[in-house]
């Protein structure tokens, strides 16, 4: 798949799919992007558990921070980086250790980070990818609810 662009369908298809998202850089600051994304998926249906060794074991609005995505409780469908270009092969490969026991069939990389070798290394396990967005500003601009 080439990823400089998705369809709607691509992108709605995966938003209506996805439950529970692990959150891989998910912080506990208030004014911080992946704390307003947290919130918002939270408000909307989903199921977010932030993932953060650095904040294990602490709360971010009511869910439980895990030091790594094999110690999040499966299942959760999609994992969302929040961490940079380069960081986020090593999150694709602990994903396509643990994507048959966890559930996983989506890896979305948020704004600015996009990692081609690490994409495709997802797809070829068979995994959906989505590099260089946000699922908050994907579900606000397609203008409606995924669970509708």
């Amino acid at each position: 798949m080439q990823h400089e662009t998705y369809t709607d369908s691509y992108l709605q298809d995966i938003l209506e799919t996805v439950k529970t998202i692990a959150l891989v850089g998910a912080s506990d600051k208030a004014d911080r992007p992946s704390y307003h994304v947290m919130k918002f998926m939270q408000e909307n249906s989903y199921r977010v558990i932030p993932v953060n060794p650095g904040l294990a074991g602490r709360s971010i609005l009511g869910e439980t921070v895990q030091a790594s995505l094999a110690a999040a409780p499966a299942p959760y469908q999609m994992v969302d980086v929040f961490r940079n270009s380069e960081a986020a092969g090593a999150v694709v490969e602990e994903v396509l250790h643990l994507a048959a026991a966890k559930g996983i069939v989506v890896v979305w990389m948020q704004r600015d980070v996009r990692n081609d070798s690490a994409a495709a290394r997802a797809e070829a396990a068979g995994l959906k990818v989505v590099m260089n967005r946000c699922p908050k500003i994907e579900l606000e601009r397609l203008g409606r609810s995924p669970r509708s």
